[in-house]
């Protein structure tokens, strides 16, 4: 998988850890931007994400996919793959 995936992330959040748990299971390689406390990463994020400020927020090839949920509804409906590519 050659796909460019950048996820953003708070340490301690639960659903940042279940995007990249389901993203390790996979084997895919990904560039972690962990904001803790960092509001400039934050607003940068929140613009790149078309106004998504929650984490994570999970870019494929510098598309926006969304947080965990999404990422997992990807996944369920065999389209994560796909993206991954």
């Amino acid at each position: 998988m050659t796909a460019k995936v950048e996820v953003y992330t708070w340490s301690t959040c639960p659903f940042c850890i279940r995007a990249k748990r389901l993203l390790d299971n996979k084997g895919v390689e990904y560039t972690e931007y962990c904001i803790d406390g960092d509001r400039q990463a934050r607003e940068e994020m929140t613009d790149r994400a078309n106004g998504s400020s929650s984490l994570p927020q999970i870019f494929i090839n510098d598309q926006h996919v969304g947080g965990c949920d999404d990422i997992h509804a990807l996944d369920r409906q065999g389209k994560l793959e796909a993206l991954l590519v």
